[in-house]
């Protein structure tokens, strides 16, 4: 069982590496951590759990995270309560096929589970991007995803330029090096998550 104490903080080399791409079929080693990654924010999103572990919530959360430098991530986007989630898959060898020019941000702000200082601005990402990955059996998958799950945490940091691979979870040096300190208006919401995200024009201007 992952907890806090086994995710990395940033400052880590781990962090600043790019990441293998796996090949298939994976190894048991591989398919235990695509499990516990899972399981883990599972369990950040549970209110008992997480106060009996001390974890923090997160929707996302990518092997370089624990101290593996390999192209895995978890993500796990909510629904309203009561329903499935929106978005729940771990993503090997993930690529962002083609993204948006409108950049949008969540207005409430972001964290990240590898930085434990409060950092205040937004983070302007595509709010709507295709992604291919593969799954742990090797199949390969498309989809389009915007909003919330095209701007979940794990997808956007880990890329190092626009409709490159993803490989590390830090290729952008951590999201905090991305975080706008502007203002904006909120102009739109996602209904199922509960998250309003402020527009950015393609200048970045909010």
């Amino acid at each position: 069982m992952i907890t806090m104490d086994n995710i990395i903080r940033e400052g880590h080399p781990t962090l600043r590496k790019r990441a293998e791409k796996l090949t298939f079929p994976l190894s048991e080693e591989d398919q235990k951590l695509a499990h516990d990654l899972m399981e883990f924010l599972e369990n950040s999103q549970d209110e008992k759990i997480a106060e009996k572990y001390h974890l923090r919530a997160g929707v996302g959360l990518a092997a370089p995270q624990v101290d593996r430098s390999i192209r895995m991530t978890a993500v796990l986007v909510p629904g309203a309560e009561g329903e499935e989630p929106i978005f729940k898959h771990v993503l090997v060898n993930p690529t962002i096929v083609s993204e948006s020019v409108q950049k949008a941000a969540l207005a409430e702000g972001e964290g990240c589970l590898s930085v434990d200082r409060n950092v205040p601005g937004y983070v302007p990402r595509a709010d709507r991007i295709k992604l291919r990955w593969f799954d742990l059996d090797g199949n390969e998958h498309v989809q389009r995803l915007k909003d919330y799950p095209a701007m979940s945490e794990p997808i956007e940091i880990m890329r190092k330029l626009p409709n490159a691979e993803i490989s590390s979870f830090c290729e952008q040096m951590i999201f905090i090096k991305k975080i706008d300190d502007g203002t904006g208006t909120i102009m739109h919401g996602d209904p199922h998550s509960g998250n309003f995200f402020i527009n950015f024009d393609e200048n970045g201007n909010p």
